[in-house]
């Protein structure tokens, strides 16, 4: 028979299978899994025809220095929990220079080290793996955390499995606990899981072995309205996530082959069975203990809610702007063109044919110098109220009109609305009213002063609007109109450029509503500005 000895340094050795003692002639049983989760050796039975004591035994020593090549950490222990060695991979797992570091028995172990299971609850003692090797208990690779008694922080992270050696199947003779080193994965694997659930971003990790859902953010589940234990176990598939994808057969075939996945718009599924529109991609990660796709997403369902709520927004505007009895138009900031007008502007100025043109193109500005002021004034402030301005028509013809406009975003660029309401008809009134005053005030003889007086009243009301709030320049500038200087007088007078002049006198026609010298000096003498004006004669 086999010694003891040769069977326990061979089963420590994981690895080998066959047991052969140095010069051959010895044919080991092979190793037996034992009830499901660690390991045994059978005996061995001796080669026929061999002479019991022929073969030398592998001893203790042999044992050791078998154990001293392995790159995993071994500790041997017999039935009564008794520490008999343990390898030098061993110690450094543990911190320790010697095997009484470890402890003289279990017990002694399960005084100096404190463990904790993968998920960092506490072991108790009789929970220890060696505990749970001397009570007979199995277990495949187990996890485990390693500290000094006394430390809360975790050292070490170990994976463990148990071996269990006899020569004849009966009870064993030894135990060994065997363990790998997994602190750098379990960090990298911690500090990955701290990563995916702090980041608000959505995402889910997919094991390729079988597209299940392993993990779910909390930024997925606030997402999606799910609880994290309606998706995990569930294959990606299953649930249909996603939908909506241009290529849906290439995108499977990209996550069941663990493939990089470009970034792709989808309907993503919700709890309460709606949609919602996202970008995801996917990525293979090699931090968790399986291999495994991380899918990424991004909420685009804002923006589609947004650009929905702006198209209705600009469908109503084209309505509004299509039923608006004022003539409207719009161009774009970027190069001054007319994108849109409505039906009263083609019937106000007879140009049917005004998009993709310039007004400038148009000859749309019977004034060219009005029309550069206004865009000025738009360009300032963005806006503008009220303008005299005369618009030409398409056969030559001088509108007067009130010229307002605005800076509005519409279908995502700037663009200018301008309103031109039509005030020829009140314009035109207006004179006939002045021209019968001057016609009755041409021969008041026979009329009593009170209404001359009352005449000459309307007739000043007819020609001026009403008082406006004046800048000290305006009024500096509407002062020296008043005693009857020109822009380049006044320029000189003031030591301004003609140009600024012209600016100033443009808006200063705009807030009092005229659009001729002459008008301006009537509304600034009504008001007492520059020199009084001319009485009228006494009957």
């Amino acid at each position: 028979m086999c010694c003891k000895n040769e069977v326990r340094a061979a089963m420590v050795h994981k690895g080998y299978r066959d047991l052969r003692t140095p010069n051959g002639t010895c044919i080991p049983t092979p190793l037996v899994h034992r009830r499901g989760t660690g390991w045994r050796l059978a005996a061995c039975r001796p080669v026929p025809g061999s002479e019991q004591g022929s073969v030398p035994h592998p001893t203790f020593r042999h044992l050791e220095q078998l154990m001293a090549q392995l790159l995993d950490g071994v500790i041997v222990m017999d039935p009564t929990g008794v520490i008999l060695t343990a390898n030098a991979a061993a110690l450094r797992m543990h911190g320790v220079g010697s095997v009484a570091g470890l402890g003289a028995t279990a017990e002694d172990y399960a005084d100096r080290f404190s463990l904790r299971d993968g998920n960092d609850r506490p072991l108790k003692h009789r929970d220890y793996p060696l505990f749970r090797l001397l009570a007979g208990e199995g277990y495949p690779d187990l996890i485990v955390k390693v500290a000094p008694a006394g430390e809360d922080e975790t050292r070490w992270v170990h994976q463990v499995r148990d071996v269990t050696m006899d020569e004849d199947g009966g009870e064993p003779d030894f135990l060994a606990l065997v363990m790998s080193d997994v602190s750098a994965r379990f960090d990298a694997e911690a500090r990955f899981d701290a990563m995916f659930r702090a980041n608000p971003a959505p995402a889910l990790v997919i094991r390729l072995s079988d597209q299940r859902v392993a993990r779910a953010n909390p930024g997925f589940l606030d997402l999606t309205g799910f609880r994290e234990e309606q998706l995990t176990g569930r294959t990606l598939f299953a649930l249909d996530l996603l939908q909506g994808m241009k290529a849906p057969a290439d995108v499977r075939h990209r996550i069941e082959a663990g493939e990089v996945g470009p970034q792709m718009e989808a309907e993503l599924l919700t709890a309460d069975g709606a949609r919602r529109l996202v970008l995801f991609a996917g990525q293979p990660i090699d931090v968790t203990d399986e291999d495994a796709l991380l899918l990424t997403f991004a909420d685009l369902e804002p923006r589609r809610q947004a650009q929905d709520a702006l198209a209705a927004g600009e469908r109503h505007l084209a309505t509004l702007l299509d039923m608006a009895p004022i003539a409207i138009a719009v161009t774009a900031d970027t190069d001054g063109r007319i994108t849109r007008v409505n039906a009263a502007f083609a019937e106000l100025s007879g140009r049917a044919d005004a998009v993709g043109r310039t007004m400038d193109q148009l000859a749309l500005w019977a004034d060219a110098e009005r029309g550069r002021v206004a865009s000025q004034e738009i360009a300032t402030t963005g806006s503008m109220r009220g303008l005299d301005a005369q618009l030409m028509t398409a056969d030559g013809k001088p509108i007067d009109c009130l010229l307002s406009a605005e800076r509005i975003d519409l279908h995502g660029a700037p663009c200018t609305l301008w309103l031109f309401q039509d005030i020829t008809e009140r314009r035109r009134g207006e004179l006939d009213l002045i021209q019968a005053i001057d016609a009755t005030l041409q021969d008041a003889s026979w009329l009593s002063r009170s209404i001359m007086d009352r005449l000459a009243t309307v007739r000043r009301g007819a020609s001026s609007a009403p008082a406006a709030d004046l800048s000290a320049r305006e009024r500096e500038i509407l002062e020296l109109i008043c005693t009857d200087l020109d822009d380049a007088a006044i320029a000189e007078r003031l030591g301004l450029s003609r140009n600024t002049v012209r600016n100033h006198v443009a808006r200063l026609y705009a807030k009092i509503g005229v659009n001729r010298r002459s008008a301006a000096v009537i509304w600034g003498r009504d008001r007492g500005i520059g020199s009084p004006q001319d009485t009228l004669p006494v009957p």
